[in-house]
């Protein structure tokens, strides 16, 4: 938007800007395809000569309308819809590395996350080192190889919490001539704008906060415009080097500082087709219309509820960033002074054993993969979401065997905690 509105009205005013007589609402274009008057003009679309739409699996209104919203909310140039979170992460990746690539990634990232980039990506020969988030410079600068394409983190972890320090892992990122990728998920654009500290590219998975209800999956890649991919020519061929896909076109040279987020539409897109769906995008949309009124209240709810359970005796420990004793509290103030998120994690005195009895007398809360929406719900990481891991790699990733992550909600705090406490007290 030209006007310099503040985030909450961004949520509601950006995107879908209606003209005289157009529907107020974000419209659905349900629509595989999209009709040409002549074949020449349809062939500068994909000689990539002009904009304009001819396939969703590549491009469709709807997507692009929320893409815009997000990328504005980050400040960003450009930004592009996914299929799912995990999507986003793969293509935020791949779109900038190919076989006998490597990458550095914070060890403490969500456990799908961690599998796809050690395990899966590793078998399309891109190799991944594993770092610790708290390293000093001089041990991170360590992980880096001449093949290094990217660096990989959290501004928050899932599960573990940590507060990623950004301008550190930017620094060293540039150091070695190579972005910074910044899932920020947990965070949301309305508590934090990695961009702003000197993050590159960010993701999302928009099936958490963003969408808020639990209703759609999705991700979102934003590119900030800032990364000189020239200047580093020969680590990025893919966008630096001429397409044959495209007729020889060099993504850098023609796209400037659209260049990623063009590629990885008309490349990435269209050969692998993680493409969200318009009506997915649609809902996503209605959520990110209250986005900034439920952030503050999940993390003021949050913050009531870390506080109730640091005062619980049967509570071994609670981690939570804005609590003024957190390890990461500092970083918390630094990066994300109005609220981290609304998840907590924490441990009871009688261990795992514990924690899942403690779980199953919940009424209130629900047991559920899911995490980060308007209802309060828990889950214990290293029984589901990361028990691929071993002992040491959930010890690696900040996973300890009695952790609870707990999702807490938009209800009323109270009834949040009471649940809590009638859950721990028949256990």
């Amino acid at each position: 938007m030209a006007e310099n509105y503040a985030k909450e009205t961004i949520c509601i005013q950006s995107g879908w800007k209606p003209k005289n007589g157009e529907a107020r609402i974000l419209p659905i274009y349900q629509s595989t395809t999209f009709k040409y008057e002549s074949s020449e003009a349809m062939g500068r679309l994909f000689d990539l000569e002009d904009s304009g739409y001819f396939y969703t699996r590549l491009q469709n209104p709807t997507n692009d309308y929320v893409a815009e919203k997000i990328c504005e909310l980050e400040g960003g140039v450009a930004a592009m819809l996914t299929s799912s979170g995990q999507a986003a992460t793969y293509y935020s990746v791949f779109n900038i590395c190919e076989a006998g690539d490597h990458v550095v990634m914070s060890a403490t990232v969500y456990g799908g996350t961690f599998n796809l980039l050690t395990c899966t990506m590793k078998k399309m020969g891109i190799e991944c080192t594993v770092v610790d988030p708290d390293d000093d410079i001089e041990t991170l600068n360590k992980a880096f190889l001449p093949n290094t394409k990217c660096v990989f983190a959290e501004t928050i972890a899932n599960p573990a919490l940590v507060v990623l320090d950004i301008e550190k892992f930017a620094s060293v990122a540039h150091a070695h001539g190579v972005p910074l990728i910044v899932d920020n998920t947990f965070a949301t654009p309305i508590n934090c704008n990695p961009f702003k500290w000197g993050a590159d590219i960010v993701t999302h998975s928009t099936t958490k906060y963003m969408d808020g209800h639990g209703m759609t999956v999705g991700g979102v890649i934003v590119d900030s415009g800032n990364f000189d991919w020239l200047a580093h020519a020969e680590k990025f061929p893919g966008l630096c080097t001429p397409d044959e896909s495209y007729h020889g076109i060099v993504y850098a040279e023609k796209f400037g500082k659209g260049a990623y987020i063009t590629k990885a539409t008309a490349q990435m897109m269209r050969d692998l087709g993680s493409i969200q769906s318009p009506h997915n995008a649609f809902l996503l949309n209605v959520g990110l219309e209250t986005l900034p009124l439920r952030m503050e209240r999940h993390c003021s709810n949050a913050l009531k509820v870390a506080q109730f359970l640091e005062n619980n005796e049967k509570v071994a420990w609670v981690n939570y960033p804005d609590l003024p004793g957190n390890k990461y509290h500092e970083l918390q103030q630094k990066y994300l002074p109005n609220g981290s998120c609304g998840v907590i994690s924490f441990g009871l005195k009688g261990g795992r054993s514990a924690a899942s009895d403690m779980m199953d007398q919940l009424k209130l809360a629900a047991i559920v993969t899911h995490v980060a929406d308007a209802r309060t719900c828990v889950l214990h990481p290293a029984s589901h979401t990361h028990r691929q891991m071993t002992d040491e790699q959930l010890i690696e990733a900040g996973v300890a065997p009695d952790l609870i992550r707990l999702s807490v909600g938009i209800e009323n705090v109270d009834d949040i905690m009471n649940d809590l406490a009638q859950a721990m007290e028949n256990i």
